[in-house]
């Protein structure tokens, strides 16, 4: 009896903690898939899960509809930017940096037309990556957009926005 009250009491056990695991991990716990831009890999395994870059970054100035004109790679993949961050230094690690991988450079970027090079810059996230920054702002891409031009990061909990040539923040 005193076993089967011991196996019992482990069910349970075993039951809360897969229930408060299940409670605690976010609804999608987002990952860099296949169809994430092609400049962005898992390279690092630590725990700030920033991307390594493939090759060369450049940044060219795309136009929006309903944005206007904004930051994106030589891909046409979108650049956002966070306002959790401030000047010159990146507050999306871990998770954060799952969903919104940032952009690394192994080289300093090739800037198109209309992109300002004074503007261009670069931070030191805690892995040791470098990470491009627009006006200060370190600049990131989003897991869920899949294609050239998509921007389903914009107004993103309020806080993920693109970036204008000029370097402020869209917020449309």
């Amino acid at each position: 009896m005193l076993a089967r009250s011991k196996i019992m009491t482990l069910g349970v056990l075993s039951l809360v903690v897969m229930m408060v695991a299940a409670a605690c991990a976010p609804a999608a716990a987002p990952a860099v898939s296949a169809q994430a831009p092609a400049a962005v890999s898992n390279a690092s395994s630590s725990s700030s899960a920033a991307p390594a870059v493939a090759g060369p970054v450049t940044l060219q100035v795309v136009n929006n509809d309903k944005l206007g004109k904004f930051l994106a790679d030589d891909k046409g993949m979108t650049l956002y930017m966070y306002t959790k961050d401030t000047k010159d230094t990146s507050n999306c690690y871990d998770k954060c940096a799952q969903a919104w991988p940032p952009l690394v450079q192994s080289d300093k970027p090739t800037l198109k037309d209309g992109v300002d090079g004074s503007l261009l810059g670069a931070t030191t996230r805690k892995d040791g990556a470098i990470q491009v920054t627009y006006n200060g702002l370190p600049l990131y891409y989003y897991f869920k957009d899949k294609a050239a031009g998509d921007v389903t990061g914009q107004n993103s909990n309020s806080v993920w926005y693109v970036v204008a040539p000029d370097g402020s923040v869209v917020k449309k």
